[in-house]
């Protein structure tokens, strides 16, 4: 599986994950290696289970101990056909994982929010959280429109993102775009935290990821 995930830690650490070495852990969500488009890919799904939203729904990847630097991933999105109805294909990522897994950060997608007849929720497209205190309802309530944005996206589509990560800051980077979709100036776990990076999904997602590259300061 070379090539399919990539790793460049620094100058004096770089590594090529491959998932024949199970570095790969799903947790709260089923895992698969599918080929799409020629391509093979991660394809991840939660676990039906689990039914409160922004929870730890990803797959741990083994050996990325992630501070400071920056994440890029290619993610695709597609609704699932038993998807309710407030399902918006979420995906994306979650960084600074604990190893008991119950503290991390994340940015992720709505991609069926990006391009709507609809100006509040096209607001809604990008979004930060962090687990476990401050889910996206929280946020939404107590600070309008800070942890949210706008990104021209949609579904079955390959999304570049580019998470830029230094203390606690980081900003969102969408489509090789120079400038930041969502900037988060203040990390809820502070500027110290640290951890594992997962692949994140949510409720009705199809997720698909490829061309994953950590860089780290």
């Amino acid at each position: 599986m070379l090539g399919l995930l990539s790793l460049v830690a620094s100058v004096s650490f770089s590594q090529t994950v491959s998932l024949e070495t199970n570095n790969l852990e799903a947790l709260n969500t089923k895992l698969s290696i599918e080929t799409l488009s020629g391509q093979r890919v991660v394809r991840v799904v939660k676990d039906p289970s689990v039914k409160n939203f922004d929870q730890p729904t990803f797959v741990r990847i083994r050996g990325t101990e992630f501070s400071n630097g920056t994440i890029r991933v290619k993610v695709l999105s597609r609704l699932l056909k038993d998807a309710p109805e407030m399902a918006r294909g979420f995906i994306g990522i979650a960084f600074r994982i604990t190893s008991d897994n119950s503290m991390f950060e994340s940015f992720y997608l709505r991609p069926t929010n990006g391009r709507v007849d609809d100006s509040v929720r096209r607001s809604h497209a990008l979004q930060y959280f962090s687990f476990p205190d401050f889910d996206f309802d929280r946020l939404r309530r107590e600070t309008p429109g800070k942890y949210e944005s706008h990104a021209d996206i949609g579904l079955n589509e390959w999304i570049d993102m580019r998470i830029e990560v230094q203390g606690s800051q980081a900003k969102l980077f969408i489509n090789d775009s120079t400038e930041p979709a969502l900037v988060v100036n203040d990390l809820k776990h502070g500027e110290h935290l640290s951890g594992k990076i997962g692949l994140w999904v949510d409720v009705g997602t199809e997720g698909f990821f490829k061309d994953l590259i950590v860089s780290q300061k």
